[in-house]
């Protein structure tokens, strides 16, 4: 049986801080609010040694290109039945989300590919833009599995294994 190592990468320096409105089923949602989201990046690999190390700046440089992206910003699901673009310029964007009207620099502004911005969609989305960062992963990869918590405890996990 081969070994298995598991590699975590989680740096205070790698979170991102961004504001959601995470919309229920019913078409109500929380009002628009912030956390200081902290990513861990786990990958499983069968090899450790020199010839097949992966490198931990490659992996943190990849997190650190999305927080930069993410942090400070407004993240919003576009997917989500409850959202509606009413008008965008080169500077703003106005949207309806649950029946409320909302007008934001659009810089301030991260559209997200997701139905909703909870931590399991953000976990989902870091993942596919982690791994088209990191470009080839090495066939002893096992796995690659991301934790966003948007408090110490809480938060959600996800996993190609």
């Amino acid at each position: 049986m081969p070994h298995l190592y598991e590699i975590r990468i989680r740096k205070e320096a790698l979170k991102f801080s961004s504001s959601h409105m995470t919309v229920f089923p019913d078409g109500t949602k929380e009002s628009l609010h912030g956390h200081q989201f902290m990513p861990t990046v786990s990958i499983k690999t069968t090899q450790a040694d020199l010839q097949n190390m992966i490198p931990f700046a490659d992996i943190k440089r990849e997190m650190k290109r999305i927080a930069f992206e993410w942090d400070e910003k407004v993240l919003i699901g576009v997917l989500n039945p409850h959202y509606r673009e009413l008008t965008r310029t080169s500077s703003e964007i106005e949207f309806l989300l649950c029946g409320k009207r909302y007008l934001l620099p659009l810089d301030e502004v991260v559209f997200l590919q997701c139905d909703n911005v909870t931590c399991e969609q953000l976990a989902r989305i870091y993942h596919s833009r982690l791994k088209e960062g990191w470009g080839s992963v090495p066939p002893h990869v096992i796995s690659v599995s991301v934790l966003i918590e948007e408090s110490p405890g809480q938060g959600a996990v996800f996993s190609d294994d």
